[in-house]
């Protein structure tokens, strides 16, 4: 099941985030290989990408929650309509 949910949670973020997924991406396979490699520079590379990567997630959370409180609220019909309301149109065929 996990094998099947992992593809789709990478998609759904990357599709959301390009960049700061790309970043984290980049930060992962360096920290993988600074890891494994035992090259510490590396991989605190890799870690410092990946942090990179959340605080600018969080910095662009923070700049669509500002623009969504500062745009005006539009009401595209009135609450109360003084003309009643249309009616269903029947088509009849001639025959």
């Amino acid at each position: 099941m996990m094998n099947a949910l992992l593809p789709r949670i990478l998609k759904s973020a990357y599709r959301k985030e390009p960049i700061s997924s790309f970043i984290v991406i980049m930060g992962a396979v360096n920290a993988v290989i600074g890891g494994v490699g035992e090259r510490w520079s590396l991989l605190s590379l890799g870690l410092m990408m990946i942090m990179l990567a959340a605080i600018i997630r969080w910095w662009q959370t923070q700049n669509q929650e500002v623009k969504l409180k500062e745009q005006p609220v539009t009401q595209y019909l009135p609450a109360n309509s003084s003309r009643p309301p249309l009616q269903m149109v029947s088509h009849r065929y001639r025959q």
